[in-house]
């Protein structure tokens, strides 16, 4: 999903199951496949599902020259994008790294590099502020060599001696992925004919177990996939034997979302597992003993189940009675393994959630468990300490107001008690920090200012939706804006327990917020910032509740005086370009300009493409007549109005995102422009679910939506609602 999160970017919070099953649920990686096209049907927009033919590209490309004639060609819109560029492309932010032992990985995209470098230094070198970088990867000059569009994918490094790595790499930025074996010490791939590990472009799962054996899921033939795309068998591959001939060691059912397998290494601890994904929110976990007998471990399938050594970790997404105790759901539970495995329920609660604090992220050091909590959606940071004498909690650090701190690179196997702190805010730039649980805190890096934010505050406020629950917002503007309505964008998700919490604004501070707009970031339900139940009560049949939230925000900030409906407008991409969707289609009164980004639109279809089986889940079956029943009331693409008025809205997709199929925002476009909406469409023919590729693209995107949303509530260019 776009920016923070979306359908099948799921992620559990499961900081010590090193392999642990995949959120990025596995997809069908056949870019012209488009489900099960029923030849009847009415649509008359069913054609631009076919991803890459030639009349849908044409079509495409059409609509691009009169979105970039109208909105990337001035002068404005090219100092925009060359500044958003120059702040992606510049040595002076923060080279995030991820901490293996006494290495520090970090993949880098600059002017010169526009793919990307994989480099690696020690602690002590980018500690000292100049680290002398180790490149391992230049992704530049292997698709140059290869004649490859190639875009990182990611790398997962062999533990502990990390001297191979399994490199992931896609075409044009698709989740479709080719895995293949790297060398970290002679710097070269290593060839299929000489052992190394090698997958073809596909939705894999590959994981080390030791420096000859993987675990692999991935297509291996008719019937290997799940219905929604991903694998259905995990194997054991052992070096120099083909994937073929790898032996199985689990399968799920066909109508299952995924499975996959793991190896935990903690010394003296060593465990495999297996994990099967029966739909979106549910998966039962096993522990595989070394004939490759299951252990199902009996606990709830909703809850994030994760170990370290001997301790047991689950954290409810819904009230779960083991015993004579009922614990509510956003509990963090904790229980011996090894008593639990023996048929012992006895828990304790390590975190119970309040009406105002939930449990963000949580992971272990070497001998402690390090939490996050959101109380109004503001972090707090804390330390739990187990002992003879109980669990000890205390305040782990301070966090500053209106911001996010987060805790980075947990490396329990080889760096002790050490990790570190990101923190920043909407108008403060990350901040990098090191420590060790009760040593000192110091200073790695702090990112430069990439727009003036003098005289810009954030506020937070509370909305009431329609059923009196109090939704939060946070309000990003100049002081001298107080009392003066004024150019509004407000962003969405709301979907997936994906939490908005505050970020430092770059692009929208240099395309909005520095010439006088208000940013507006919402904590709509379907996240989780007051934990799991701020998700789950708004599944399926309760999903108009997340609009309702989204609706309730536009009108308190007209309501404030902040803004008008005519300078409202509104952005959300993924289920947020969903959200977009019904903006623009249930409640078109309140927003001047919608831009709805690689959105869902079509919710009669959206289960055949792609993806889309995974997420039933979240939205519900449109097979199913009751479900289709709430479905139908709000899907954007069945539910436009050709009598009714609409804000203009700019639509974009992306060509290659294999996760959600660009057909949703075409078709969208198609049908608008049918009824004589105001309509504007760009589809990237790169870059993925995220739509861009390389950092150029990036900057091309952000500008263009700082570009529409300014022409249409600032500079009064409108053409008038449809």
């Amino acid at each position: 999903m776009y920016a923070r999160s979306g359908p099948a970017t799921r992620e559990r919070t499961r900081p010590d199951r090193r392999a642990a099953a995949p959120r990025d649920r596995h997809i069908r990686h056949n870019m012209g496949m488009t489900g099960s096209v029923d030849p009847s049907a009415s649509d008359p927009h069913l054609w631009l599902e076919e991803v890459t033919a030639e009349p849908v590209l044409d079509w495409a490309r059409a609509r691009n020259e009169i979105t970039v004639e109208r909105f990337a060609s001035s002068d404005r819109f090219h100092a925009l994008q060359r500044r958003i560029l120059d702040m992606l492309d510049t040595d002076t932010k923060i080279a995030f790294p991820n901490r293996r032992g006494r290495w520090l990985y970090n993949y880098w995209r600059d002017a010169g590099h526009p793919r990307g470098l994989w480099r690696r230094t020690t602690f002590d070198e980018y500690a000292g502020g100049a680290p002398d970088w180790d490149v391992l990867i230049d992704l530049d000059a292997v698709a140059t060599a290869e004649d490859e569009n190639w875009v990182w994918g990611g790398a997962v490094v062999l533990r502990p001696e990390q001297s191979r790595a399994l490199i992931s790499l896609s075409r044009g930025g698709a989740d479709a992925k080719v895995v293949r074996e790297f060398d970290l010490a002679t710097r070269r791939f290593v060839d299929p004919d000489e052992g190394g590990f090698f997958l073809p472009e596909a939705k894999s799962r590959l994981s080390w177990i030791d420096r000859d054996t993987v675990y692999v899921g991935t297509d291996f033939g008719p019937g290997s996939l799940t219905d929604s795309g991903y694998p259905r068998v995990v194997r054991r591959w052992r070096r120099g034997t083909p994937v073929e001939a790898a032996v199985t060691v689990f399968e799920g059912a066909a109508a299952d979302v995924a499975v996959s397998a793991g190896y935990d290494r903690t010394p003296g601890f060593e465990r495999h597992y297996v994990a099967r994904a029966t739909d979106f929110y549910h998966e039962e976990v096993s522990l595989l003993g070394p004939d490759d007998t299951l252990t199902r471990l009996e606990l709830p399938t909703d809850a994030d189940v994760s170990w370290y050594r001997d301790w047991l970790l689950v954290r409810l997404k819904s009230p779960w009675q083991p015993g004579d105790t009922e614990f509510p759901a956003g509990s963090l539970l904790v229980a011996d393994f090894p008593a639990f495995l023996g048929g012992g329920r006895e828990f304790e609660v390590l975190f119970a959630p309040d009406p105002h604090t939930a449990l963000h992220t949580y992971g272990w050091t070497e001998h402690h468990l390090l939490l996050v909590t959101l109380h109004d959606v503001r972090t707090e940071l804390s330390v739990l300490t187990p002992g003879p004498g109980g669990w000890q909690r205390r305040p782990l650090a301070d966090t500053p107001p209106m911001s996010t701190t987060g805790i980075l690179n947990l490396d329990r196997l080889e760096s002790g008690d050490d990790f570190m702190l990101a923190t920043s805010g909407f108008t403060t730039p990350t901040t990098l920090l090191a420590s060790s649980v009760g040593g000192e805190t110091v200073e790695l890096a702090r990112e430069p200012a990439f727009y003036d934010a003098t005289g810009i505050e954030t506020e937070q406020f509370f909305a009431t939706s329609d059923d009196g629950t109090a939704v939060p917002y946070f309000v990003i503007r100049h002081r001298d804006r107080r009392g003066t309505p004024g150019p509004t964008v407000m962003y969405g998700y709301g979907g997936f327990e994906s939490s908005n919490t505050p970020a430092y604004a770059a692009s929208s501070g240099m395309g909005w917020l520095e010439s006088g707009g208000t940013w507006v970031v919402t904590n709509i339900r379907g996240g989780g910032e007051y934990g799991p139940e701020w998700h789950t009560s708004v599944l399926k049949a309760n999903r108009h509740k997340v609009y309702e939230d989204f609706a309730a925000v536009a009108r308190d900030l007209v309501s404030r005086g902040i803004t008008t409906a005519d300078q409202l407008g509104a952005v959300g991409g993924s289920n947020g370009g969903l959200l977009m969707g019904v903006m623009l289609t249930r409640y078109p009164e309140l927003f001047g300009a919608i831009v709805c980004r690689v959105p869902l639109l079509d919710m009669k279809r959206y289960h055949l493409l792609l993806a889309g089986a995974s997420w039933v889940a979240e939205y519900g079956d449109p097979d199913d007549p009751a479900e289709w029943e709430f479905l139908g009331r709000y899907s954007p693409y069945q539910n436009t109005d050709p009598e009714r008025a609409y804000p203009p809205i700019l639509l974009t997709s992306s060509t290659r995102d294999d996760r959600v199929h660009p057909g949703h925002a075409r078709k969208m476009a198609a049908l608008l422009e049918s009824q004589g909406h105001p309509v504007w469409y760009h589809e990237n023919i790169e870059g993925g679910h995220g739509g861009a590729a390389d950092n150029k693209q990036s900057a091309f995107q952000a500008a263009l939506l700082w570009e529409f949303f300014g022409r249409m509530l600032r500079d009064g260019e409108s053409p008038g609602r449809g």
